[in-house]
């Protein structure tokens, strides 16, 4: 329940900061990339995305490794890069989703899909959140975008 309030509070932080001026990549690992895919929520295989902490993994819309969606309310959807933030796209970069987390193989790192933060660091090493992309709701469809 802890970590949930944490990440809760993270995220709404990271709301309040947050503009719709547009998505901007600033990671060094993961090349801009385009993303433009449209979920009707009431097809059966979006069926996990109908409920709060439901989550999805797009392989297929865009992005450098697809990317994930997390709903985190019920109407506020996060949509993020499913490549590991933290090191160029490889064999293993391909993140999983487990819960409310992503995780990479590569070194077990472990990002909130709530808030896209590093959840476990390296002390002393230079880490990047997950690439967002947005994710706006209408009547039952959400758009992915970052154009």
């Amino acid at each position: 329940m802890k970590r949930f309030l944490m990440i809760c509070g993270a995220v709404v932080c990271l709301l309040s900061c947050s503009s719709d001026d547009g998505v901007v990549n600033n990671n060094p690992f993961i090349p801009n990339a385009l993303v433009q895919f449209q979920i009707n929520l009431n097809l059966p295989q979006f069926d996990n995305l109908r409920f709060a902490g439901g989550s999805t993994y797009i392989s297929n819309g865009g992005g450098v490794r697809g990317f994930f969606v997390f709903n985190l309310s019920g109407d506020q959807f996060f949509a993020w890069e499913a490549s590991c933030p933290n090191h160029v796209p490889n064999n293993c970069s391909t993140m999983d989703i487990q819960g409310v987390l992503a995780t990479c193989s590569c070194e077990d790192y472990e990002y909130s899909l709530a808030n896209g933060q590093l959840l476990n660091p390296v002390e002393g090493m230079d880490s990047y959140p997950m690439v967002n992309y947005r994710a706006t709701k209408s009547n039952d469809v959400v758009t992915i975008s970052n154009n």
